[in-house]
């Protein structure tokens, strides 16, 4: 009797002294034990969950393909030359991967919610804060594999094609993508925290994210739009997002037309044009020049400025809504 008590208080022992330890752990250890419990959590339901994952790949690749091969005649119109319009809309598809994962996932605090285990973990010892965080961290782990996935694409013949070129920028695509992540991931977890039905996540989150993605630059260039749409997409943070992993992803792309004339005769043929003015005005009727595609509308260092900022102030929020959760 006394060597099996003793067994069993030996089995207690460690549990007992390990619960202990971890109230006596300071609020730094503590805070980061529950972000990384949070986001293990996340990742590993994400990872077991083979149709949430394939389908957040099929997704970008219907719109890539299918897409992207019928509107290539009308993309020449907007002055893109030879270029690919696949190539033009690979980083706004990445983007799009992101923005969908990203949000998507904190869903997964209605479950929590639905199933008790928000509610356990908001009484335990682990900080709110950390809970938030976590969350954060998990949905954007998600879209980075997500969209880490979609940048093996990129080296496909017609695309980008398969070079050291394509190699570098994939990896350079890889800190933005997790910033972009990190940004909207923030935005799902701030209004999931405060929803409480599964029915009104994807209607309102359909209504946010549509406007946001087709006003990001994703399918189309962001040039000559109405003042109003051009404002709007001043004020979207994912054109900015976009915007950065375009300007990576299409460093060194000629986008230009090359529809003038002048560019395509001889020197000497071309200094006659320019000396009878009214041939030339003849010949700019006929054969006017075609507009070129911006690859990039705002410096890079804008770009991830704003996306930082915005992101940061999202977590804040996000950080803020959990804490007021009774």
């Amino acid at each position: 009797m006394e060597a099996n008590t003793a067994r069993e208080e030996e089995g207690r022992g460690p549990q007992k002294e390990s619960a202990e330890e971890y109230l006596h752990r300071t609020s730094l250890e503590r805070s980061l034990t529950g972000i990384f419990i949070v986001w293990l959590r996340d990742f590993k339901r994400f990872w077991r969950d083979t149709p949430r994952r394939l389908g957040a790949f099929v997704q970008p690749l219907v719109y890539l393909f299918l897409l992207g091969t019928g509107l290539q005649a009308a993309f020449k119109v907007f002055g893109a030359g030879e270029t690919k319009y696949v190539t033009f809309m690979f980083p706004g598809i990445l983007g799009m991967t992101v923005l969908f994962t990203s949000v998507f996932s904190s869903i997964s605090i209605l479950w929590d919610r639905q199933f008790g285990f928000l509610k356990e973990i908001l009484v335990s010892p682990v900080p709110r804060t950390s809970v938030a965080v976590g969350k954060v961290f998990g949905g954007a782990t998600t879209a980075v594999l997500q969209g880490t996935v979609l940048l093996v694409l990129m080296f496909l013949p017609n695309i980008f094609g398969f070079s050291w070129n394509t190699l570098g920028k994939a990896l350079a695509l890889i800190p933005l993508m997790i910033l972009l992540a990190l940004a909207m991931t923030s935005v799902g977890v701030a209004i999931g925290a405060r929803l409480k039905s599964f029915e009104a996540f994807p209607i309102l989150m359909n209504f946010l994210l549509m406007p946001l993605f087709f006003l990001s630059g994703a399918m189309f260039p962001l040039q000559g739009l109405p003042g109003w749409m051009n404002f709007l997409t001043k004020i979207n943070p994912l054109s900015y997002g976009v915007d950065m992993l375009r300007a990576v992803a299409l460093k060194g792309v000629d986008l230009t037309a090359g529809v003038n004339v002048m560019s395509k005769l001889p020197a000497e043929a071309a200094a006659k044009l320019q000396a009878n003015p009214q041939l030339m005005e003849a010949l700019q009727k006929v054969f006017p020049k075609m507009p070129t595609v911006q690859t990039q509308a705002h410096p890079l260092w804008l770009d991830v400025l704003v996306v930082a900022g915005f992101g940061a102030v999202m977590l804040g929020v996000a950080i803020w809504q959990f804490n007021r959760q009774e």
